[in-house]
């Protein structure tokens, strides 16, 4: 019994010549999206390859003859090559789902401290809220544009950035104007209790905006999700507020007012989505400057408001003609001089404070906005509305007495935290589906 070895020549035995490398369906592996809306799953690429490998054929006694396909070199590194892109794929999507996450716990500090300052600045501020709203919008507009031409002069913003139409930025400014407009009017009526359980249709539009103008779907779960999550600011903050008394006392008209202002406000978040969606496809894939959307919608809504000024400070109580003196005793107790800053005590500090967290809220938010949708940064929003109640609990300078946690809290919290978990939930994959690229 014998056997030997014998390299067949290439025409007897011809191995394959084509090239190809099969890549699987995109996978979901280890690390999944803190928030799966917007923001693409961590993938992993199989590569599977048919080479021209050294084929031998084995002779064996009694006339046997078998192959064998040897591994090549060049197998070996299209598989190395495969494995590596895999992996740069794994650690861009890591690094993605990171950033996410610590921008929608950021969003949710600094909305909480927005909202806590906002108290605390009335404090001094009592009788000048009128002020603090405008010093805080032509304020932003001197500091959007500091920053826009630090950023410019150092080359993050291009002029390509800068050409892009104005009309959508112009688009914003109105809708904010409308929204602090029409809020303002219905805030005069309804009750601080009755307020931010109306402020949950803005989620609503925002799903209904999401699904019309940017041909979004959303999954069961994350429709779900929504819905426990207003639920549970409701629960939050209608138990023992007595905000259901309030809403039926008001009238409708205004609660339909505050609604139709949170329908601007949904309008004017899902303006910028498409801003940004736009400006990356005429940008051939670069990113737009988040301080230009800032900027320009800044200095459009201050068009506007100014536009709206008598209006609005009717809407205050303050007759226009008497708008001049307002300001000037306004910037009197907010710089605590003078004869009026008896009852101003803690300015100039906390209205600065409130001024410069508030500002910093909207960037995050809006940079929120621009790496995920408008639905995930208004949930990261929404979820400060809780987090701000428990911390007008605690002992804070200037707020006098404490108030008591309302009695459903702790069930409204539980009922808005698991709506967040089930909207993040992302269902397993088919893994049975592939796709080939030759």
């Amino acid at each position: 019994m014998f056997s030997c070895y014998r390299r067949l020549s290439a025409p007897s035995i011809p191995p394959p010549s084509d090239l190809r490398i099969r890549f699987s369906r995109l996978q979901p592996v280890s690390v999944r999206s803190a928030l799966c809306d917007g923001v693409p799953r961590t993938l992993r690429v199989e590569v599977s390859s048919r080479l021209s490998e050294p084929v031998v054929a084995h002779f064996q006694g009694g006339g046997g003859l078998s192959f064998l396909r040897v591994r090549s070199p060049s197998a070996k590194g299209i598989d190395a090559i495969g494995d590596v892109l895999g992996e740069l794929e794994v650690d861009r999507k890591r690094r993605k789902a990171a950033e996410l996450v610590a921008a929608a716990v950021v969003t949710v500090v600094l909305g909480t401290g927005n909202r806590v300052l906002y108290k605390l600045a009335l404090v001094p501020l009592k009788e000048y809220p009128f002020f603090l709203a405008q010093f805080a919008t032509f304020g932003y507009l001197v500091v959007y544009f500091s920053i826009l031409y630090t950023r410019y002069q150092a080359g993050i913003v291009t002029d390509e950035m800068l050409s892009l139409p104005k009309t959508k930025f112009l688009a914003v400014g109105f809708l904010e104007a409308l929204a602090a407009a029409s809020g303002m009017a219905a805030g005069a009526v309804l009750s601080g209790a009755s307020i931010p359980i109306l402020s949950q249709t803005f989620l609503v539009w925002q799903l209904i905006f999401s699904v019309i103008f940017l041909k979004r779907r959303f999954r069961l779960n994350q429709l779900l999700g929504c819905f426990l999550v207003t639920i549970g600011v409701v629960i939050t903050v209608a138990s023992g507020s007595g905000a259901g008394t309030s809403l039926k006392n008001a009238g409708i008209f205004w609660s339909l007012l505050m609604i139709l202002s949170f329908l601007f406000q949904a309008a004017d978040t899902i303006l910028k989505e498409i801003i940004f969606l736009d400006a990356a496809k005429k940008l051939k894939g670069g990113s737009l400057d988040l301080f230009i959307v800032n900027s320009f919608g800044s200095a459009f809504q201050a068009i506007f408001i100014c536009l709206l000024m008598p209006f609005m400070s009717k809407l205050w109580g303050i007759p226009f003609h008497q708008l001049p003196s307002y300001i000037r005793d306004g910037t009197a107790c907010f710089l605590n001089i003078g004869s009026l800053s008896g009852g101003c005590q803690g300015a100039p500090l906390l209205p600065i404070l409130f001024v410069i967290v508030n500002m910093a809220f909207n960037i995050s938010l809006l940079h929120l906005l621009k790496i995920s949708s408008a639905v995930v940064s208004c949930l990261a929003s929404t979820f400060s509305v809780p987090l701000s109640i428990y911390v007008f609990t605690l002992p804070l300078p200037y707020i006098g007495v404490a108030s008591s946690l309302p009695s459903g809290f702790i069930a409204g919290a539980i009922v808005l935290v698991s709506g967040l978990l089930l909207y993040c939930w992302c269902p397993p994959l088919t893994t049975s589906t592939h796709n080939k690229v030759s």
